[in-house]
């Protein structure tokens, strides 16, 4: 059984251990090469950099859910949001956004969201701010939230 509010972890690109960063990216892999079908290059060179911060939420044993902030954009650029199957619909990703967006600080965030999840990520409270575009054979929609004043 699931604790009902597991705990957030966060840490920089040179802290992770082997083993973080393995199932992290197998996450990853999981679901965006594998089943969203879409061959691309996950291995960006981006995860281990001081300038990136991971968070992630650990439900039973499990990586249930994660998230990089890339703090070296203007403003700080969310990427890489991931849910495994089994713990989707628990609200995991909307914690970590929220968080991340709450760490990214006065300048507000940004993000690029898959079109379909344009609506979820609007009731997150991000626009919209800049028209739809391809990547990796995946539309996609720059969006953006306000910093906190």
């Amino acid at each position: 059984m699931s604790q009902p509010n597991p705990a957030i972890v966060w840490r920089r690109g040179p802290e992770l251990t082997a083993a973080e960063l393995h199932d992290l990216l197998r996450l990853r892999v999981d679901v965006f090469v594998v089943e969203q079908a879409c061959a691309y290059p996950e291995v960006d060179g981006r995860d281990l950099l001081e300038s990136t911060l991971h968070a992630w939420i650990g439900v039973d044993g499990q990586l249930g859910a994660s998230l990089r902030l890339l703090l070296d954009h203007e403003p700080p650029q969310i990427g890489r949001v991931v849910t495994d199957p089994r713990f989707r619909g628990q609200g995991l990703a909307e914690r970590l956004l929220d968080e991340a967006h709450r760490r990214a600080g006065a300048a507000g965030s940004f993000l690029e969201a898959q079109s379909y999840l344009v609506a979820w990520y609007g009731r997150q409270g991000w626009q919209a701010c800049g028209d739809e575009f391809v990547e990796d054979g995946i539309p996609h929609v720059p969006m953006q939230r306000a910093g906190q004043a």
